[in-house]
């Protein structure tokens, strides 16, 4: 593989998101898989990283997360947890490397992220998918014209095992509703109703979560009017989506300096 392309290491690459950035990570014809971590304690360390993510043998044995500052790397890909990835962050600020931060959940902690992205360069979404960031632009346009006069809600559905609720995703997506709609999200969002709640505040924008099986991400926002509705839907299918989409954003990451970026960067939506 040619040397000159940007080198790219993977957190957490024994999980479920890391074994499918494996896989697409091999195949990638923009930047060369160089390295794959986890936890120290894990089971799995030692072994062939590519034989974990079912692909065979590459020649990348998994590590160490420790061993992250002392790897050459340009560019640390992390869907871990909010814990480990800020040990990750730091490492690669201590390094000098960038990275591309899937991990969801960070709430007041995001404050680490900003201080980061004055010293190295990182591209943090909620959502590395190219549909989903597509949904981003489209909604902000819905809000701009449909106004106050629709009610919104957010539906969203993972499954069983996400920790975090609502998603990282339907939080960007309410955030930039309420941005287009001139409301404070922190003020107006109601999340779930139960009980008696009274008529509908057509200022608030709702959140519903389901958690269910190995749904892998659904995400829709109605808007409901007089007389109509309108929907925004995205659904993945498998991880691929998401992983594919962090592989484009390390390979974009790997010609910029320090800032905090994001998937609308990526795509050039801005």
């Amino acid at each position: 593989m040619d040397q000159r392309l940007p080198s790219v290491a993977i957190a957490g690459a024994a999980g479920r998101m890391g074994r499918s950035l494996v896989e697409l990570g091999r195949q990638a014809g923009d930047l060369r898989l160089v390295a794959a971590f986890e936890a120290a304690a894990h089971p799995l360390l030692g072994q062939d990283v590519g034989a974990i993510a079912g692909i065979g043998p590459i020649g990348i044995p998994l590590v160490s997360d420790a061993e992250l500052v002392a790897t050459p790397f340009d560019v640390l890909i992390d869907f871990t947890t909010v814990d480990a990835s800020l040990v990750h962050l730091e490492a690669c600020v201590q390094a000098g490397r960038r990275i591309v931060l899937g991990t969801t959940g960070f709430g007041e902690r995001r404050a680490a992220i900003d201080a980061a992205a004055e010293r190295i360069g990182i591209v943090f979404a909620p959502n590395m998918s190219v549909g989903v960031n597509l949904c981003f632009k489209l909604l902000a346009l819905a809000a701009r014209v449909l106004g106050d006069d629709f009610d919104v809600e957010i539906i969203e559905a993972h499954h069983r095992h996400k920790v975090d609720a609502p998603s990282g995703t339907a939080v960007r997506m309410g955030e930039i509703l309420a941005a287009e709609l001139g409301r404070d999200l922190a003020s107006c969002a109601v999340y779930g109703r139960q009980g008696h709640t009274g008529p509908r505040d057509r200022t608030t924008i709702g959140f519903e979560t389901i958690r269910a099986g190995e749904i892998v991400g659904d995400h829709t926002v109605l808007f409901a009017g007089a007389g109509e509705v309108v929907e925004i839907t995205h659904r993945a299918a498998n991880r691929a989506t998401f992983a594919a989409g962090a592989l484009r954003a390390a390979a974009w990451l790997a010609g910029r300096g320090p800032g905090s970026y994001d998937m609308q960067d990526v795509l050039g939506l801005k």
